[in-house]
């Protein structure tokens, strides 16, 4: 019992601490300020514990109501961004604390190309699928990335990790198991070296395809020819229609905002750069909240398989930055000066 008690008072000095000084903790175990990165490592005397810092961030009306960290990792930075190597002074981080934002709907699955409702049928990618992912990944191939965040279905998980495939910095992305204990346990990485060249992959159900109800497994054409292309259309299009037994689009918004504005938005404060692959409804009730659209601007808004769009986080505001929809990112995406001095370490190292 001392012990334990001993253990209690240390996590709450640290996470005090951390709290005080502006340290923000990710689900990857990693502390930043947003100032200068410090690592901070609990593994040594809380191996196997877990812990949460409940609290609140007001900045332009968003808030931030959870961070978690693991404590069973250590945590680790990418060689680009600590201070003995970055190119950006922690005096200019401090002046921009900006975060980069990558949205990617996922490739063509296996229904796409049949036309069928999926919905949250988990069905893995086509051919032409794979290939929309490469070629995502090559088009943010220059953009830092230090999370990434999928939906549970594979169609979303394959597109991430293959784009990462392409990305210049070559690190590997490594779904997190903690489902329970035992697979938190089973999956420790227990070489930093390794963990400096890994990037957590987060699933969460929350960021699935909207439920399509009894249409999930139906023929698009052939549900227009049974119930009518008018009956139809607004199940797909309208915001607070729902199909039979399934989500209306303002329901998948309900959950996905949610889990944006608590687990995503808290990393991209601490300066994290994000990366998130999911699917059409739910990126689009994303980009809802993110450019403040109506429920009638939301419902026209079409994304394009495999083709990311990226935002900036700056000073509590998103700013979209474009989405590349020519051969290349270069010239098409609006380049921050952080971005830029980013791809121009990239160009130093591996060259």
């Amino acid at each position: 019992m001392t012990l334990l008690l001993g253990f209690s008072r240390m996590a709450s000095s640290v996470l005090n601490q951390s709290i005080a000084t502006g340290h923000c903790l990710d689900p990857a175990g990693r502390s930043h300020d947003h100032s200068q990165l410090v690592k901070v490592s609990f593994r040594s005397a809380f191996r196997g514990q877990k812990f949460q810092v409940i609290g609140s961030n007001r900045d332009n009306q968003r808030s931030a109501s959870l961070i978690s960290a693991s404590a069973s990792q250590t945590p680790v930075f990418d060689p680009v961004s600590t201070p003995s190597k970055s190119i950006i002074s922690s005096e200019s981080r401090k002046k921009s604390n900006e975060a980069a934002l990558i949205l990617i709907r996922h490739g063509e699955s296996l229904w796409n190309e049949k036309n069928l409702f999926t919905g949250c049928v988990d069905v893995p990618l086509t051919k032409k699928g794979i290939e929309e992912a490469i070629e995502a990944g090559k088009r943010i191939s220059n953009i830092p990335i230090d999370v990434i965040y999928t939906s549970a279905l594979i169609r979303a998980q394959m597109t991430a990790m293959l784009a990462m495939t392409q990305h210049r910095r070559k690190k590997v992305p490594i779904i997190l198991h903690d489902d329970n204990e035992r697979a938190r346990q089973w999956s420790q990485i227990f070489s930093e070296d390794t963990n400096k060249q890994s990037i957590p992959v987060i699933r969460a159900w929350q960021l699935n395809e909207r439920m399509y109800g009894e249409l999930q497994g139906l023929n698009k054409q052939e549900t227009a020819n049974r119930y009518g292309k008018e009956q139809v259309h607004e199940w797909r299009r309208s915001y607070d229609i729902p199909p039979p037994n399934g989500e209306s689009l303002e329901m998948c918004a309900q959950r996905a905002v949610a889990y944006f504005k608590d687990e995503i938005e808290p990393s991209l404060i601490c300066g994290k750069n994000v990366m998130i692959a999911a699917h059409g409804n739910s990126l689009r009730s994303i980009i809802m909240y993110l450019d403040r659209l109506s429920s009638q601007e939301v419902i026209s808004l079409e994304l394009s398989t495999g083709i990311p769009m990226l935002y900036i986080f700056k000073e509590g505001k998103f700013i979209r930055r474009g989405s590349p929809v020519g051969p290349s990112e270069a010239g098409v995406y609006a380049y921050t000066r952080n971005l830029a001095q980013y791809r121009q370490k990239l160009d130093e190292m591996l060259h």
